[in-house]
């Protein structure tokens, strides 16, 4: 049986529409093995996000609080294009990209408005993995 003619069209691709957001939510995600940051607006649709890995940095480096600034400061470029000028800022983990991703927002020109901690707390839910020994 015969192909059918492959379609040559060249797929269309859409350029992003610059949104005049002015007030938005960083949400901060600080593991221990990575950071990721997303910038939403009030509403919780994603305008840009940035990880610590998906800036070039591999295995523990992306744990580094470098890292995090680094990925901050590309998903805070990025918010800005879309108009992003206030953000209220909610960390969640413990990992060391916590205080570096808020403090490159910060120096990007960003007003924060507020930082939260947002990280979920067990009312004693599940137990625990075992103590890790090295």
């Amino acid at each position: 049986m015969a192909k059918a003619p492959a379609n040559t069209a060249a797929r269309r691709v859409s350029k992003k529409v610059r949104k005049n957001i002015a007030d938005g939510i960083a949400h901060v995600h600080a593991s221990f093995n990575n950071t990721i940051i997303t910038i939403t607006d009030r509403q919780g649709n994603a305008l840009s996000w940035a990880s610590s890995g998906g800036q070039g940095f591999k295995g523990s480096r992306k744990s580094t609080p470098f890292a995090a600034q680094v990925a901050a400061e590309v998903a805070g470029r990025a918010a800005q294009e879309q108009g992003i000028k206030n953000l209220d800022v909610e960390i969640k983990g413990p990992g060391p990209g916590r205080e570096s991703s808020v403090r490159a927002l910060a120096s990007l020109g960003i007003r924060i408005t507020s930082i939260s901690d947002v990280t979920p707390v067990p009312h004693n839910g599940c137990r625990p993995q075992k103590r890790r020994r090295i």
